[in-house]
């Protein structure tokens, strides 16, 4: 993929970002307030990720708070060693359909991170599942730069190929943390606009997007 922080986010290039590698175009914000749970880490490093969620959220303009009415807490980060994890970790294959299944999949790949949402009736985000697999290339990466890319990757519903050949965060200095590319941040705050609808399955939703990015540029 093009890496769009390096031009002008046109169009095309927002409309990549949001379709799927099956050809599907799927956008989806969080329709309602983000309560988030941590799982796995020290305090410490829960303060840095609940961090990194409170300033995301507050970039696109939306809310956190204290419950979620129906799910109690509705984003859920787990940190774990070892996929096999998932599988002894109680009641959560009501909440992850087919988990035996999916722990063998993402083993048999070799992957590192996994997303799960659900979602209501309008379409919208109402709850979010992140896994992060703490391998060697993420032991070595600075929490606060773990913290933000799982967040901004949580934040909206991306393409599953949007951020292959380009991450959303720039490294400003080696070993140091990162920070969310300009052109990303845009269009965050622009798909958060309480004028856009919470879900799209119509492509033509990223030429709105793409004038509210042009206007931050």
């Amino acid at each position: 993929m093009t890496d769009t922080t390096l031009a002008p986010l046109s169009p095309d290039a927002i409309t990549a970002l949001f379709t799927r590698s099956d050809g599907q175009f799927l956008f989806a914000r969080w329709g309602r307030p983000i309560v988030p749970v941590v799982f796995g880490v020290e305090d410490a490093t829960v303060s840095i990720l609940k961090g990194a969620i409170e300033a995301v959220v507050a970039l696109a303009g939306h809310k956190m708070a204290e419950t979620d009415p129906e799910l109690g807490a509705n984003l859920m980060v787990f940190f774990i060693r070892d996929w096999a994890e998932l599988t002894a970790t109680p009641n959560l294959d009501r909440l992850i359909p087919d988990l035996a299944a999916l722990v063998v999949r993402l083993d048999g790949v070799g992957a590192n991170q996994y997303r799960s949402f659900r979602f209501d009736e309008g379409g919208g985000i109402k709850a979010g599942f992140v896994f992060v697999r703490m391998d060697d290339a993420l032991a070595e990466a600075p929490a606060e730069t773990i913290a933000l890319s799982q967040i901004v990757q949580t934040i909206l519903l991306w393409s599953d190929t949007a951020f292959l050949g380009a991450s959303p965060l720039a490294i400003l200095r080696p070993g140091g943390p990162a920070i969310l590319k300009p052109q990303i941040a845009d269009l965050i705050r622009a798909a958060y606009d309480p004028a856009l609808p919470v879900a799209a399955t119509d492509p033509a939703l990223c030429l709105r997007l793409a004038a509210r990015v042009g206007r931050r540029q």
